[in-house]
């Protein structure tokens, strides 16, 4: 079970990343950005359009199925890494810079969710134990 955890978090993180990556990648190929009909056509000429449409797509299907089996709370936080990805990802792709608070900002996230789930690993309780006789 661990494993589908692993894999599943792990999956879920990277069709955030590629979704919030492809959108970047559009947005900077269909300037200036001006509501019109040219801009619209510009977008949907990209493909990182679609890329980023998979991304959503896989990370929803993702969701749903982590959802059926992990406890809500370390998987909602888990659900946040990309936005430690996102941050890597953008330095490395656009050359953004990054901060002493984003990278503590980071730090602080991952701690988090190490606390949800070894917490959450502390208190499993059967299901039948929960119900009245």
């Amino acid at each position: 079970m661990r494993r589908f955890y692993v894999i599943g978090f792990l999956l879920l993180m990277g069709f955030d990343t590629v979704a919030q990556l492809g959108l970047k990648f559009t947005a900077l190929h269909a300037l200036p950005l001006i509501a019109d009909l040219d801009w619209l056509l510009r977008i949907l000429w990209q493909p990182w359009i679609y890329l980023a449409l998979v991304g959503y797509l896989g990370a929803f299907f993702m969701w749903l199925t982590l959802l059926k089996k992990a406890p809500i709370g370390p998987a909602f936080a888990a659900s946040h890494l990309d936005v430690i990805s996102v941050m890597l990802c953008s330095h490395w792709l656009f050359h953004e810079q990054l901060s002493l608070v984003q990278l503590l900002g980071a730090g602080l996230i991952l701690c988090g969710i190490l606390c949800l789930a070894v917490s959450e690993g502390k208190e499993d309780v059967p299901v039948d134990a929960l119900e009245t006789p």
